[in-house]
């Protein structure tokens, strides 16, 4: 069974506005699925469980959700506007996109990305966003197109 690299990026958000909600979808399904490459994690300490903790939403629950349900996008974005009593906490999605959009990696996390995927460290990328889609692309490309 083919192991797949998520190439949606952190910095999308769906219709409710909540950056890095279709990435983090897209790896707990294919988590669920046995199909998540075992360097990913379908649901991890970082941006994750940031989106978890502004929803208010328990990470088991989340889980076992998309495990049994096997939600579409739309079908989990109505969940969890179910989850959070039919309002979300527009406030804290704002604080949430700010954070996912500010993070920057350490200097030897950038370091190491840039220079696994060929590009000179001058200091003109820092976000771990893009830091994160370039290592992403590298490394679908490395396993599936080669």
């Amino acid at each position: 069974m083919s192991q797949i690299i998520p190439t949606i990026t952190s910095g999308i958000a769906g219709p409710l506005g909540i950056l890095h909600l279709p990435r983090f979808w897209q790896k707990a399904c294919l988590g669920a699925a046995g199909k998540l490459h075992s360097d990913y994690p379908a649901c991890g300490a970082g941006y994750d469980q940031m989106v978890l903790d502004a929803l208010k939403i328990d990470r088991e629950v989340f889980l076992t959700f998309i495990k049994e349900q096997k939600p579409t996008y739309v079908q989990l974005e109505k969940w969890i506007l179910d989850q959070c009593g039919g309002s979300l906490d527009y406030d804290a999605i704002e604080e949430l996109n700010k954070a996912i959009v500010g993070y920057k990696h350490d200097d030897e996390t950038r370091k190491g990305i840039l220079d696994s995927v060929g590009i000179e460290d001058t200091g003109a990328i820092l976000d771990a966003i893009n830091l994160n889609n370039l290592e992403d692309w590298h490394d679908f490309h490395s396993q599936e197109l080669k």
